[in-house]
């Protein structure tokens, strides 16, 4: 069975084409094999498409930029030096 831990607001689940909320998930693990619950935890890691008892699962990933630190990276725009405009984050 899976808790509610394991499944983290970064990631987008759907079943059969609409969206599920956690609580209705854990509840339909219930009747899941070892094999598939481990199936949909490793799924949960890399997202994609699959399938447990004839329900089609979609998992989405949001992605976050993070430097070294584990900090999100600031959005760098591109440079265009004829008009002067040349964003500091290139001179760092």
């Amino acid at each position: 069975m899976l808790s509610k831990q394991s499944i983290r607001k970064d990631k987008k689940i759907s079943i059969n084409g609409a969206s599920i909320s956690k609580d209705d998930l854990i509840e339909l693990s219930k009747t899941w094999t070892e094999n598939e619950e481990s199936l949909f935890k490793k799924m949960l890691q890399q997202g994609g498409k699959f399938g447990i008892q004839s329900n089609r699962f979609q998992i989405t990933l949001e992605d976050k930029m993070v430097n070294s630190k584990g900090d999100v990276d600031s959005k760098i725009n591109p440079m265009d030096p004829k008009e002067g405009n040349i964003d500091t984050n290139y001179l760092k």
